[in-house]
């Protein structure tokens, strides 16, 4: 049991590191879905995360003015339930292996029809982690063999500057993808901008009718959002069984959540969603087979909430301080790693799980489109 202590006291101080004080009046959300011993005249704040080519938003908790003493968490141990041999899923080994499968079928369609697959992103302004992300994209894009074109607009472009790119992009031959780095600068209309990339361009699959689509038993969307679409890819490829099971997504974002329950739904799962307004979330979780977390609360899923031999996809990605880094600080999951390998039976690793397999997918896309538009089998 001490390496279980250990790794709650571990958990519990990261998800005190993002508290901070308040004299915000209680909420029952704060102690539904915050782990005990977190909430003392505190308030969560919002912290916005690039998650791929989109970004994720937190969930934000008001705190209690004057919380009453937070029971003792026992976290289970996998020597006193089952025994249960947990495997971490390798997200960079999987990413590799489709983009592996990715670079082969870009050369084979480039020697049958002469057509390489193009991607096009546009980033505007000179946020660092944006820049980064679209770095990233490049340099995956080329060691694939997938031809990357970029414009990088200034902070004070119009909205009217971005549409003619995307316009051009639209009647270009040679992008079959089309990608609207966000979060765009404040003054611009995000959906009117993503709204107007072509659906059969739209490789981050937000377009409303690709989404529309995925809701709807017996359509099929043009692309499912790159996010989303990895988590069920992950399951695929380790071998996780989906139909008939009970799976719960933690987070109901239209960026992550909402379509991977879809996607779920349509694995033949019973999907069930947790989210800030739920009122017994650790009750809900701890009956699923499968979860997938996306809510951007460092550590918030504790191995209390976990079923003996479940699944765990952790799409969380959260800095928090760590003054033994280089960098000042290291990123966590939404799910407690160290109480969840004690009782899951697979759970993704943060980094390393389901980030690398964002872009893997973004470049199948990408391939697909191409595909498509020339008819290539």
């Amino acid at each position: 049991m001490a390496s279980s202590a250990a790794a709650a006291s571990s958990c519990s101080s990261i998800s005190m590191m993002f508290l901070t004080h308040s004299s915000a009046a209680t909420s029952s959300t704060a102690h539904r879905l915050l782990p005990p011993g977190c909430l003392r005249r505190r308030s969560l704040h919002f912290y916005p995360l690039q998650m791929g080519p989109t970004y994720l938003r937190c969930l934000t908790f008001p705190s209690s003015a004057a919380a009453p003493s937070p029971p003792h968490v026992v976290v289970p141990h996998a020597s006193l339930t089952t025994e249960v041999n947990t495997k971490v899923i390798d997200g960079k080994a999987i990413a590799k292996q489709i983009r592996d499968e990715i670079t082969a079928e870009v050369s084979r369609m480039k020697e049958a029809i002469g057509v390489i697959p193009g991607l096009a992103v546009i980033l505007v302004g000179d946020r660092k982690d944006s820049a980064t992300y679209v770095r990233n994209k490049k340099k995956a894009c080329e060691s694939v063999g997938i031809n990357s074109l970029e414009v990088h607009l200034p902070e004070d472009s119009t909205e009217e500057e971005v549409l003619k790119h995307i316009s051009g992009y639209n009647d270009d031959p040679s992008v079959h993808g089309i990608l609207v780095q966000l979060p765009l600068p404040s003054h611009m209309n995000e959906q009117h901008v993503l709204n107007a990339v072509r659906i059969e361009k739209d490789v981050d699959g937000f377009h409303p009718l690709n989404i529309g689509r995925l809701a709807m038993r017996g359509r099929e969307p043009l692309f499912v959002p790159c996010t989303p679409k990895g988590c069920i890819e992950l399951l695929h490829r380790h071998g996780v069984s989906i139909k008939g099971k009970r799976a719960v997504v933690i987070g109901r974002s239209n960026i992550v959540g909402m379509p991977a329950a879809l996607l779920l739904q349509r694995e033949d799962a019973t999907v069930t969603v947790v989210h800030s307004r739920t009122s017994n979330p650790e009750e809900i979780t701890r009956q699923a087979d499968i979860i997938i977390s996306a809510v951007g609360q460092p550590n918030m899923v504790r191995g209390s909430w976990i079923k003996p031999g479940a699944v765990i996809i952790d799409v969380g990605i959260n800095p928090v301080e760590d003054p033994n880094s280089p960098r000042g600080y290291r990123l966590v999951g939404d799910v407690c790693y160290e109480e969840a390998i004690e009782v899951a039976s697979a759970v993704t690793p943060v980094p390393g799980g389901v980030g690398p397999m964002t872009i893997a997918m973004l470049l199948q896309n990408t391939l697909i489109s191409a595909k498509r538009m020339h008819n290539f089998e």
